[in-house]
């Protein structure tokens, strides 16, 4: 049986340039490309892969949120995260969210092959550049120190992508089945705890935390 794998990156030659290498490996088969985290998360539930190879800044739901959802539902499946981010706060959210590895854009082309197969075995895999956080000590994380989006929830934090990304209140509350007065208070609150006072701030704050793409 070949090992089973899905692309999830917003960027089409991205995708495409990792299904040519995977499917020239041995054993493997690309299954499904996603474009965005919310069909990431569709198409995994829907084929079920081994592996999903998961960027982090993507629209409409970022990889590490999407990572976490994929793992509570489908926790035989394993994710790697790729992505330009390297900061010890990104490395150490993906872990948190459930990946399996994490491999750097820029060198994913050489290790991805050794990657989908280490983690396949349950193992972890950090590519070349990638500093492995430390392990838990004492019943104590001493990795990293807290990140200012824990203070989020989950519906927090999908609110703060979607607002982000310039969608308005009705817009979000459509994605997210609720009303437009829930996501202003949802966007209220999640401004509160980050100490930031308007959207310009907010949308920098994205950006520095690998929720939206710099660019």
């Amino acid at each position: 049986m070949p090992i089973t794998i899905l692309i999830a990156d917003d960027h089409a030659m991205v995708r495409d340039g990792l299904k040519m290498i995977l499917e020239n490996a041995d054993g493997m088969r690309v299954v499904a490309m996603a474009a965005d985290g919310r069909e990431a998360v569709v198409l995994a539930e829907e084929h079920r892969p081994d592996v999903i190879l998961m960027d982090i800044s993507m629209p409409g739901l970022n990889g590490i949120e999407a990572a976490r959802l994929i793992h509570e539902r489908l926790p035989a499946t394993r994710v790697l995260i790729l992505s330009m981010h390297h900061s010890a706060e990104h490395i150490f959210r993906a872990l948190r969210a459930g990946a399996s590895g994490y491999l750097l854009k820029e060198s994913a082309g050489s290790e991805v092959v050794t990657a989908v197969r280490t983690v396949l075995k349950g193992n972890r895999f950090f590519g070349k550049g990638v500093k492995q956080p430390l392990e838990r000590r004492h019943g104590k994380d001493r990795s990293l120190q807290k990140s200012p989006l824990d203070s989020l929830s989950r519906r927090e934090l999908e609110v703060l992508q979607l607002v982000v990304e310039g969608k308005t209140s009705v817009e979000i509350g459509e994605v997210l089945s609720l009303s437009p007065k829930s996501i202003e208070t949802y966007r209220s609150r999640l401004m509160l705890k980050l100490v930031v006072t308007n959207i310009p701030a907010l949308v920098r704050f994205a950006m520095q935390h690998g929720i939206i793409p710099a660019d």
